[in-house]
Order: structure tokens, then C-alpha cells, then sequence
């Protein structure tokens, strides 16, 4: 079966008249191909803030309204962006260890939150090679405060982030790929046309959880990373033991 990385779908639903019009305001149809990316990409990363969603299979238009999103709502706007532009892109799907987001999942709830956490990066064709796009996740203000918060450190595996470079990662739009939680990832689903095909088998936080989540624990967690944003970071229980990344080598694997 063909591939298309240039359909619109209910979830990449760009022809709606307000992806087409922030195009249209911004000029990005006009640039380069490779400036066309660096726009889409730089938007996401920082005009949409980090944040927490109600759900991951949110359509494009709903996270742009939100002018918030976590890795996957995130990565489901930088798709339609992409391909309203006419460049090809597809979504890969991941697990990452829980253990990256503590800092911001509160500790009362951290203990029943999933062992795996759904995550996804974009891939972008850009002359001829795919190249991953995971580093738009963090806006430059939560990742400033955590650079300015660990200094000393070079790994860090929580607060949404997942890197062993943590004062020089690789998030820029440089035309190379770009990781800002590849150290938590812990499974590895493949590649799929559209976040449509991956959510279609693939889900999390259903039944009480989900709602608790829907209606409580993600305010609490965008409250969180909204003082975060500003240099309020707390402290975790147990120091740097739970700030280290998964011994994953940069690679994604599967764990029990």
C-alpha cells in the first residue's frame, strides 16, 4: 500500500480556515522548503506553549485554539502545519518512562500515573533524507529555567525533559534533527502516516483515570509548568537519583 505524507486527515485537518489563515498572516508559503520547516517548527516549539491537553487524538485546529500541547498534540500541529506547506511528514510513536515527567505530574498522583507514557516525534523529509523532530516540545522559557535551575548538570530525565545535553541540546531548526526527551523513550512503535493510524491502536487513560486526568490532574500540571516557566521549580523526593535518564544509550528499547 502507497504512503501519502501529504493527505489531510480528521486529526491533520489543515484545510480548516484558521491553519490556513495563520499561513497566509505569517507568509510561510513563500519561503523555502527549508524555511517553511524552521517556521512550522519554531511556531510550534514556542508560540504554543508546553502543556497539557485533554487528550492526545486532539485534531490540529483544537491544539492550535489551546495555544498549548505536550509531545503528541504538539507533534499533530507541526504535522498539519508541515503538510499544508507541501512537505512530507510521519509520525512515530514511542513509549517514555514515566519517570520523565515527575516534577510536573504532582507527587500525590505520580504513583498511579502509567509506567509508559504515549510519546511521538515528527518525521520530516527535507532533501531527499527523514530527519526527526522531537526538540519543539519544551518552549525556550521552560527549558531556560531548567538550563538555569541544573547548571552543573548535563542529563536530565524529568520536568518534560529527557537529554544528556541539557545546556546545549539539539532543539534549534538547523536542517538536522532535533531530541529534547529521546533519553525516557522505552518502546518503540515504528512509523505511521498519521497520528490518526498510531491512535487508532494505540491509547492511554481511560475509564477513572482518564477522567481525573481530563478534570483535575492536568491543571495542576500546566499550573506547574506555568511556574516552572517562570524559575519555580520544585524539588523532587530523593534528589538526583530520580534525574538521571533511562540507560537507553539514546536509543529506543523495549523494558519490562
Amino acid at each position: 500500500m502507497p504512503h501519502d505524507y501529504l493527505t489531510k486527515t480528521p486529526l491533520l485537518n489543515y484545510r480548516d480556515p484558521s491553519i490556513q489563515a495563520l499561513i497566509t498572516k505569517r507568509g510561510w508559503a513563500r519561503l523555502p522548503n527549508a524555511d517553511r520547516i524552521g517556521a512550522a517548527y519554531n511556531f510550534v516549539r514556542n508560540e504554543i506553549l508546553f502543556g497539557y491537553n485533554s487528550e492526545d487524538a486532539l485534531p490540529a485546529t483544537r491544539v492550535l485554539a489551546d495555544g498549548y500541547g505536550q509531545c503528541n498534540t504538539k507533534c499533530t500541529l507541526l504535522m498539519a502545519l508541515l503538510r499544508a506547506l507541501d512537505i512530507p511528514c510521519r509520525f512515530h510513536g514511542f513509549t517514555i518512562d514515566k519517570g520523565l515527567q515527575r516534577g510536573v505530574v504532582p507527587e500525590l498522583v505520580y504513583p498511579i500515573a502509567p509506567r509508559k507514557i504515549l510519546h511521538s516525534w515528527v518525521e520530516v523529509k527535507h532533501e531527499g533524507t527523514w530527519l526527526e523532530l522531537e526538540g519543539f516540545i519544551l518552549d525556550q522559557k521552560v527549558l531556560a529555567a531548567l538550563q538555569a535551575k541544573f547548571a552543573g548538570r548535563t542529563s536530565l530525565c524529568a520536568y518534560g525533559a529527557g537529554t544528556d545535553s541539557l545546556q546545549k541540546p539539539k532543539v534549534e531548526w538547523t536542517g538536522e534533527s532535533t531530541y529534547i526527551q529521546k533519553t525516557g523513550i522505552n518502546r518503540d512503535f515504528g512509523v505511521f502516516d498519521s497520528p490518526d493510524a498510531f491512535y487508532a491502536n494505540h491509547r492511554q487513560l481511560s475509564g477513572l483515570r482518564g477522567l481525573l486526568y481530563r478534570l483535575v490532574i492536568r491543571h495542576w500540571m500546566n499550573r506547574r509548568v506555568a511556574r516552572m516557566r517562570k524559575g519555580h521549580i520544585l524539588v523532587i523526593p530523593g534528589g538526583d537519583a530520580n534525574l538521571v535518564p533511562a540507560d537507553t544509550g539514546g536509543q529506543a528499547r523495549e523494558v519490562t
